[in-house]
């Protein structure tokens, strides 16, 4: 093994794997990888390809337990570094790739409950357009579900019972998760009930049975922070490096139009209309809502994608500083940005997260007047009735419409 790393320099320039290596080291540089990494990944690609070699595995033998072998020969020389396994589990995805399978594409294969749960998501997906966030949470709570009842034994639908249910959100749903985590999952619950009456695999109709979790959606009050606080949390943004530029874009668009983080991720390209002054938000169910977009957050928009947003073959707006060059990771990207631009202005805000941003504009455009109507139309609420919580901090109309205290100042 000592023997193969010193001299695997040589060999790699005839091993049998040298066109992968040279299309994996061609897909790093258009990922914008540095020069550095480049060279790093260069070196342990290339080893990797002569262990190969000299242990006879070809092409179409390669699979994930060859990273973990190779690894693991590696470590013994001292020769193992931070990130060595993902890399060359990419590696092996671009040789063959139905050969490197991730755990939950393997394990599904075996375990029914996960199989259910795929073929339920997928249902969701097609049939129903859900988002995918919402089908990954939906999935998760039946997964949950099945796991509770059937754990990693033959899953029977016909065998579930009202008292399953029940016993369920009662020990799981409502007392491990927030209520609002708690009312998603009730509501994945009684979708999977309804989706196996349909397909006959469930013959009761259960989804009656499903207990109500106890959370009122009008009790709380939104948290918002000051005008004065989300100018200062936009002026804190470095303008001047790319990572500012982004950011500053970013806050921009949900503190002017109140997008929600999700929305932020999914930003495309396309979706800008430029002479119209237009911005398209694509919703679940294949929904597009379009906002006038305003003249400063348009150009916060216009100068990170002049002078900041590197160029890649992804068409999502807003795309990760390092590499690998794509789109950000999820919703919880955008709140973890929020919430340094908060630490940043010195903010102390009741919540860290992006939504604050949302909240914060609806409260603004109450107090300059506007209508719960026009505020709707701009957060794009589906249900008027979301919006009536807001009016909870309208102050000055609640002052008018309060009782004096009896006995009290008149």
């Amino acid at each position: 093994m000592t023997q193969a790393f010193r001299n695997s320099r040589r060999q790699a320039q005839t091993s049998s794997f040298q066109t992968s290596v040279q299309a994996f080291i061609e897909q790093r540089q258009a990922q914008g990888y540095t020069a550095a990494s480049m060279k790093t990944s260069t070196r342990l690609i290339e080893d990797f390809s002569v262990w190969l070699d000299q242990l006879g595995i070809d092409r179409q033998d390669l699979s994930a337990k060859h990273v973990t072998d190779y690894l693991n020969d590696r470590w013994l020389h001292r020769r193992r570094r931070r990130g060595d396994a993902f890399t060359l589990h990419r590696f092996v995805r671009l040789v063959v790739p139905d050969g490197c399978k991730d755990g939950y594409e393997t394990e599904a294969k075996n375990v029914p409950r996960l199989r259910v749960q795929q073929d339920f998501e997928q249902y969701l997906l097609h049939e129903r357009g859900l988002a995918t966030a919402s089908i990954h949470l939906y999935g998760d709570s039946i997964g949950r579900f099945l796991k509770n009842i059937f754990g990693d034994g033959d899953v029977q639908l016909d065998q579930i019972t009202s008292s399953d249910v029940v016993r369920f959100v009662q020990l799981d749903a409502a007392r491990l998760h927030h209520p609002k985590r708690a009312k998603v999952m009730t509501t994945a619950l009684r979708s999977f009930l309804q989706y196996g009456c349909y397909r006959g695999d469930i013959v009761a109709d259960l989804h009656f049975c499903v207990p109500t979790v106890a959370h009122w959606s009008m009790a709380g009050i939104p948290k918002t922070i000051s005008t004065s606080q989300v100018q200062s949390l936009l002026d804190g943004c470095d303008r001047q490096s790319v990572a500012g530029r982004r950011d500053y874009a970013m806050l921009m668009l949900i503190s002017r139009l109140g997008l929600r983080a999700g929305e932020i991720v999914d930003l495309m390209l396309d979706d800008i209309d430029w002479n119209e002054g237009i911005i398209s938000i694509r919703g679940p169910a294949q929904r597009v809502d379009r906002l006038p977009l305003p003249s400063d957050a348009g150009a916060a928009l216009a100068n990170y994608l002049r002078h900041g947003r590197p160029a890649c073959s992804v068409r999502n707006v807003f795309i990760q500083i390092h590499a690998p060059r794509r789109a950000m990771l999820g919703p919880s990207a955008i709140s973890c940005i929020v919430r340094r631009a908060l630490l940043r202005a010195g903010i102390d805000s009741p919540t860290k997260g992006a939504h604050l941003l949302r909240h914060s504009l609806a409260t603004q455009m109450l107090g300059g007047g506007a209508s719960l109507a026009e505020i709707a139309e701009i957060l794009r609420h589906r249900n008027p009735q979301t919006t009536t919580i807001y009016a909870k901090v309208d102050l000055v109309s609640l002052h008018n419409l309060a009782l004096p205290w009896p006995g009290g100042v008149q």
